[in-house]
């Protein structure tokens, strides 16, 4: 509503004096503030803040009067009386200083508008020189204790308990004297007629003020009583009545709120006491306290001492208090605390030392509620005077002004149905559009705060999304009000907004004005004349491209509605103008109506309508209604706020079709917080003319502000067709419609609505209505008190205050609604209302917070509860997918005292974690593990977690199998009092793969010595690399002892076992390295059980798959292939490889890089690997094309022209390797290629061999594999990985192993049959194996040479020439195996096709040099 924001000003006077001023009194307008010191008057303008006069009594006469106590201007600001200690009244004159007389004028620019054109105008804009003349003094014989200006009169109390009314002139009709013991007290006014009368003698009144919407006198007795006293005829004479306030004793001031007709009373207590008058009785009734609660201030709620005084905002829309102790303290007006000065910052300074609180003598509102001045207190004084390097004497230097903003609301309630935050100061405006950059798609190319899209003049509204931005923006948009408006129109009194956050317009003393957002541009009034004749009374809106504005006409003298279009300039030829009967207070907009509210208590419908009959767009306005209210209103300034809504509560709500739903059917009235309801009355004849209306109904009490929407949307009807109400203290209430399901009957004894509160820890500002969110704005500070050191032993202003800030806030109310629904058996409202919400962002939270509120409030309750809810709640939240997560969540922010109470309600926890088995959701089941620990034995716990940890074994989780080991460590070693963090996301590994690759250096082929040698000692102990995997495996042999650690690696054994017995090769690899498993230590174990491959047919068609690797292609020309002899072959080698780093793909660190980066760092590598290998081994190019020979080569070819294409590494078809080069590689492909000169068909070969490439991972993937089986001894894996990666020198170093005697002889067999079984296939399914197989023909020959003199004649057997090679059995070979040589001469013909191979052996020594190369070329894998 009021927020602070800044630091205080420090108003210093020119005038050299030693007296300390101690009373500031505004005036009606609040432009002018009397201040007194003992003998000194003086007159301060409001903008800018500065002394105009000051009058100095003289000695003589200040010993006769006696010193200055108090002041009180009269109502049209031309007197000031001011009441001295000998009990004198002193009136004094404002006499202005004649045309052109100011004490200070505005130097403007060159080329400023500063031309006086209307009369007066310049007189706003400068303080005007004014004089002060003091007429004759009036003697009252006894001290005054208290003043109020009438009218025309001055009430004066005096000590001598006399209330003396005065004429302003002082000498006319002299004066009347009216004694309190005359005036009959009671407790209403209905026992007073009976002449109850209490003794009033030697008893005087305190403090008094007029209430004029109460026509009384809020009065506080020097005893400590309280009361009202209303004077029964018209003018205050004899007949006065009075009541009194029951039981109250301890008053000391009091301050009356006209808008509401509220008195309220400070007490010695240190409370407020807040009374309203009973209409029908006359008696006063307690409202509500204003209070600090120890909840908040346990330290100074009770050590406040009294009231000292209580001011009200000149919109009466909060109070500001203040105590004898010290400090301030802002409510609004039903209760809701906003500010105070004795918590937090305010009373502690950054060191944690305790500060004192301002101590204030005096205090009052500036203008419209921006300003507080505040007068502090004789020895705050000195301590502020004390700050100056002048001497003390010189300045006057008490007065503070704290600056406050505004809610558009207290001013202009028209801005409730917005669904932003609009924010006033005196010069600027703070709103809350969301983050721009997100509103829409249109503006995401300006990251500018301001620049918003926005639509045309006919543009749809925006209605914000379920995911709307206005929810997590923290930051204000902040719009500088135009200097050129603000100087001569200070202070801004309304401001509005429109729908879509677009355009504000603002308006201040005189005319108005308007901004748009996507320009940034203000639009004032291009003819001043026009702006100063026209001033707005009943606020302003918008409605389609149009400022309506309710205004008054000083030149025609009438009271108009104009209607000015937002596109055009701003000029009264571009408005619509209708003229009015009375005064306009209010004004709002439904749709395409127009609600006034008059000051004649009648309330005013129109019609508008938006033409385009001319170059611009105009509109026309109609009358359509007019409804006196008179009769239910007994003061027209009483009305807050006045609003059409479609809202209703009459039979058939559920029946009436959409376009119903948003007809205007109620008028709603805020009437001093009651809330009043107009329905249509649609039981009669319905006159197109004139609706009649059916009595008012009271919906709420207490009511400061009112929500509606004129949108409807089918799914979310509760939400939009309710009404929502904010209640002060009383946090807020929603007035909800109850809906039939499915669109029965509803029951007869089902209300069509219900009035649900719920509290709130915001104060609301807007309500947005489809995200169930209240936004708000709350004050936040700042310390700076370590920047200023002390000056002169005393703290600096910036010391004493910290910097006040305003925060945005938003808070979720879906959760009490859902309670409240539930708490009254309205379940199915409540399901209904979830369901329509349940796509909200946070719903999950939403079912989390109402579970923890009740379970808090029932488990923690000292009495036995009846009729508990929380078994309600739970069976509710049951019928959402979310209830596993949300009954977890709860429970792990709850403490574990309250669980039992919980799973009693919820279900047994071991009962929920199986079902978040049953339900793949792994995650909260690990939830649930922690629950069951702490609740179940560790027998317990071990067992889910084992069945957990085999789950996310299955399902390749691996953050949570590692947290899963950690967590049966834990219950194996006893650490069951600090259980592990669950992850509630799944962690993707950066690389998706082998992690423990990157610290490693490898050999993936071995040099040609140690291929000549061929030894391979199986018997030989693994090594150990020097990566995680080795820390890890040192750490599990440390405690390799326990128990728990068997267990755990049994597990791990049996889930690797699984993995290689189902050719899942990729999971194996990313299981070994994101669990520390140590691979290669467990594959020699398994070397001649589960690591033997039984089909290696069917294992070479899983790692294609597993690796997304193609299955080789072969164009129709390969068997002539245009690469005849090694010799140009090497050639290409060599000119490629001159400008390349040979091993740049082995040393880019691709494990860390995201996919991207590591495409662009081995972007060199196929041309790498073209000279390094034979024309039909693998080149190192990383990614496949598809399997069709045209297609590969325009996919080859692309790249070389199209420069920007790119690609995804996932995908076996992406050539990202080649579309993902830097600039600087192009120039030197092309001029290679030039340089060679090749032919199409040499192409179309180079293309052939990269469109037979997998991803650039799977190949990093595929050859660690080999090196950890190469290791291991896994001699069958190592072949059928030397095939997918078409390596020869791997099958050749297998078959060399192959020689030695410790490997076993169906290892041997195995290879062989296996070799056989896959040149089969290849044969009749797969082609494109052909031209590798019959490169590795010399091993295989050898391999079938060395198998046949270990086979005995007696084991061939007949078999048919053609028949498929089956696989060898365990016990021995095969029958198929005797015919080697016999299928050998049929599968693989001797001399292989193209001439690849020589008669002197030149291929093997050729493959041989390629493997020194490779090995080079590979060892440095790291």
């Amino acid at each position: 509503m009021y927020f602070l924001t800044g630091w205080p000003r420090r108003l210093l006077c020119p005038l050299k004096s030693e007296e300390e001023p101690f009373h500031v009194q505004p005036s009606s307008q609040r432009f002018y503030f009397a201040v007194l010191s003992e003998t000194q008057l003086s007159v301060w303008f409001s903008r800018p803040s500065v002394l105009i006069v000051s009058y100095i009594e003289s000695a003589k006469a200040s010993s006769q009067f006696g010193f200055y106590q108090q002041a009180e201007w009269k109502q049209d600001d031309s007197m000031i009386a001011v009441a001295a200690a000998n009990g004198y009244i002193l009136l004094f004159d404002v006499v202005g200083g004649g045309e052109d007389k100011y004490l200070y004028e505005p130097v403007y620019s060159k080329g400023r508008r500063g031309v006086k054109v209307t009369p007066g105008y310049k007189e706003e804009q400068c303080a005007p020189a004014l004089s002060l003349e003091m007429k004759r003094p009036i003697d009252l014989e006894a001290p005054i204790t208290s003043m109020q200006s009438l009218q025309e009169d001055l009430l004066v109390s005096t000590a001598d308990g006399y209330l003396h009314i005065l004429h302003w002139d002082g000498v006319s009709n002299g004066r009347k004297a009216i004694s309190l013991c005359s005036v009959p007290f009671s407790l209403d006014l209905q026992s007073a007629r009976g002449g109850l009368c209490l003794d009033l003698k030697g008893v005087y009144i305190r403090d008094m003020t007029y209430c004029v919407t109460l026509d009384g006198f809020a009065v506080v007795l020097d005893d400590g009583r309280l009361g009202f006293i209303t004077p029964l005829a018209n003018r205050i004479t004899a007949d006065l009545q009075g009541v009194w306030a029951a039981d109250v004793t301890d008053g000391t001031c009091v301050a009356v709120n006209n808008k509401y007709r509220l008195v309220t009373f400070g007490c010695a207590s240190g409370s407020v006491l807040v009374y309203s008058i009973d209409t029908t009785t006359g008696s006063m009734q307690l409202s509500h306290k204003l209070e600090l609660t120890p909840k908040h201030y346990p330290d100074v709620c009770n050590k406040t001492g009294a009231v000292k005084l209580i001011r009200w905002s000149p919109d009466y829309s909060v109070a500001m208090v203040t105590w004898e102790c010290g400090g301030l303290s802002l409510w609004s007006v039903f209760g809701a605390h906003l500010i105070c000065t004795l918590g937090e910052d305010f009373a502690y300074r950054s060191d944690g030392t305790k500060k004192d609180p301002i101590n204030i003598s005096s205090m009052c509102w500036g203008a419209e509620g921006y300003h507080l001045w505040v007068i502090t207190s004789r020895e705050e004084a000195e301590l502020v005077e004390n700050m100056e390097e002048a001497p003390p004497q010189t300045q006057q230097a008490g007065i503070l002004q704290f600056n406050f903003i505004k809610s558009a609301l207290t001013v202009n309630p028209c801005t409730s149905n917005q669904e932003q935050v609009l924010l006033h100061g005196e010069d600027r405006l703070y709103l809350t559009c969301g983050d721009p950059t997100q509103l829409s798609s249109g503006s995401s190319e300006s990251p500018h705060p301001h620049n918003l899209p926005h639509g045309g003049e006919g543009s749809p509204t925006h209605h914000p999304s379920p995911n709307s931005t206005l929810l997590g923006y923290k930051h204000w948009h902040v719009v500088q009000i135009h200097s050129t408006y603000l100087e001569s129109n200070w202070p801004i009194r309304f401001a509005a907004i429109d729908t879509a956050g677009q355009c504000i317009a603002v308006a201040g003393r005189r005319g108005f004005a308007h901004y748009c957002m996507s320009t940034r541009k203000w639009k004032l009034f291009g003819n001043i004349t026009q702006e100063q004749n026209m001033t707005v009374t009943g606020g302003l809106v918008w409605w389609n491209g149009f400022v309506v504005v309710a205004c008054y006409n000083f030149i025609d003298r009438q009271e108009e509605l104009r209607l000015y279009l937002r596109s055009s300039n701003l000029d009264n030829t571009f408005s619509s103008v209708t003229k009015l009967h009375s005064d306009t207070l209010l004004l709002n907009v439904f749709r395409d109506m127009i609600i006034l509210f008059r000051a004649d208590c009648t309330i005013c419908l129109y019609s508008m309508e938006r033409r385009h009959d001319g170059p611009n767009p105009s509109a026309s306005v109609e009358l359509l209604q007019e409804v006196s209210m008179s009769r239910y209103i007994p003061h027209p300034a009483l009305v807050v706020s006045v609003t059409l809504t479609s809202v209703r509560t009459e039979t058939g709500i559920t029946l009436k079709a959409p376009q119903q739903a948003c007809m205007a059917d109620s008028i709603i009235l805020n009437l001093a917080g009651q809330l009043i309801m107009l329905q249509r009355d649609r039981s009669g004849p319905q006159l197109q003319e004139k609706l009649p209306f059916c009595p008012p109904v009271v919906l709420a009490q207490y009511v400061e502000n009112v929500w509606t929407t004129c949108r409807s949307n089918r799914k979310k009807r509760h939400l939009l067709e309710a009404l929502w109400l904010s209640c002060g203290e009383a946090g807020m209430k929603v007035w909800l419609p109850l809906f039939p399901r499915d669109h029965r009957k509803p029951h007869s004894f089902l209300s069509r609505r219900i009035m649900l509160p719920f509290h709130i820890n915001i104060y609301p500002l807007a309500v947005l209505f489809e995200d169930a969110l209240v936004l708000g704005a709350s004050n936040e500070t700042v310390v700076y008190d370590s920047l200023q050191g002390p000056r002169e032993g005393r703290e600096s202003l910036e010391g004493l205050f910290p910097y006040c800030t305003v925060e945005r806030t938003s808070q979720i109310y879906l959760h009490h609604i859902l309670r409240q629904l539930l708490v009254r058996n309205l379940g199915e409202q409540a399901l209904l209302l979830a369901q329509s919400c349940a796509a909200l962002p946070y719903f999950p939270h939403v079912m989390e917070l109402m579970v923890h509120v009740v379970l808090e409030e029932e488990a923690t309750s000292r009495e036995p509860i009846p009729d508990p809810l929380l078994p309600t709640v739970a069976k509710f939240i049951t019928e959402f997918p979310l209830f596993l997560q949300t009954i977890v969540h709860c429970a792990r922010k709850t403490e574990f005292a309250l669980w039992n109470y919980l799973f009693a309600a919820v279900g047994n926890p071991k009962d929920l974690f199986e079902e978040c088995l049953m339900a793949q959701d792994l995650d909260t089941a690990a939830s649930y593990l922690i629950i069951l620990q702490n609740m179940e034995v560790p027998a317990v716990s071990r067992q889910h977690a084992t069945l957990l940890f085999n789950t996310a074994l299955e399902q390749g989780k691996w953050d949570l199998c590692r947290h899963m080991i950690r967590f049966l460590k834990a219950i194996g070693s006893g650490e069951m009092e600090t259980p592990p963090p669950t992850p509630t996301t799944q962690e993707p590994s950066s690389t998706g793969g082998f992690e423990f690759f990157r610290n490693r250096s490898i050999s993936l082929s071995p040099s040609a010595d140690s291929i000549a040698a061929g030894k391979f000692n199986l018997q030989k102990t693994f090594s150990m690399p020097s990566g995680p995997s080795a820390k890890g495996s040192e750490r599990w042999s440390k405690d390799s002892d326990c128990a728990e650690n068997m267990y755990i690696d049994m597990m791990l054994r049996r889930h690797a076992r699984h993995l290689l017995e189902h050719v899942r090769l990729k999971e194996l690899g990313c299981f070994s390295a994101q669990l520390d498993f140590e691979l290669i230590g467990w594959l020699c174990h398994e070397r001649t059980r589960v690591a033997r491959v039984d089909d290696f047919v069917m294992a070479l068609k899983c790692l294609h798959k597993d690796f997304l690797w193609p299955f080789p292609v072969t164009p129709a020309g390969s068997i002539s292939s245009p690469f005849k002899n090694g010799h140009r072959r090497t050639v290409l080698s060599q000119h490629l490889l001159k400008s390349q780093s040979a091993d740049s793909l082995l040393n880019s660190d691709m494990d860390t890089a995201p996919p991207q980066a590591v495409a662009r760092n081995s972007n060199h590598t196929w041309l790498d690997g073209l000279g390094a290998l034979g024309p039909t081994e693998p080149t190192e190019m990383d990614t496949a094309l598809s399997h069709g020979g045209p297609q590969t080569q325009e996919a080859f070819l692309s790249p070389l022209t199209n420069k920007t294409e790119e690609c995804s590494i996932g995908s076996a078809t992406d050539l990202t390797e080649t579309s993902s080069m830097v600039d600087g590689d192009w120039t030197m492909v092309d001029e290679n290629f030039s340089a060679l000169s090749l032919t199409h068909s040499e192409l179309e070969h180079i293309s052939m061999e990269l469109a037979n490439k997998g991803p650039h991972k799977s190949q990093v993937q595929l050859r660690y594999l080999l090196h950890v089986f190469m290791e291991a001894g896994c001699l069958e894996w190592c072949v059928v990985i030397g095939l997918i990666l078409r390596e020869a020198t791997v099958i050749k170093q297998v078959v060399n192993f192959l020689d030695s005697p410790e490997v076993p002889h169906e290892t041997v067999q195995s290879v062989r049959s296996g070799l056989l079984g896959v040149d089969a296939w290849a044969s009749t399914d797969c082609l494109g194996y052909k031209p590798f197989l019959n490169m590795i023909r010399p091993q295989l020959q050898k391999l079938i040479e060395t198998s046949v003199e270990q086979i005995q004649p007696e084991a061939f057997l007949p078999g048919s020439s053609n028949s498929k090679l089956a696989e060898p059995q365990p016990g021995g070979p095969s029958a198929e195996d005797s015919r080697g040589p016999a299928l050998l001469g049929l599968a693989l013909p001797l001399e292989p096709p193209g001439g690849l191979g020589t008669e002197d052996g030149g291929v093997p020594e050729e493959q041989e040099e390629q493997a020194v190369d490779e090995g080079v070329y590979d060892c440095t894998l790291s």
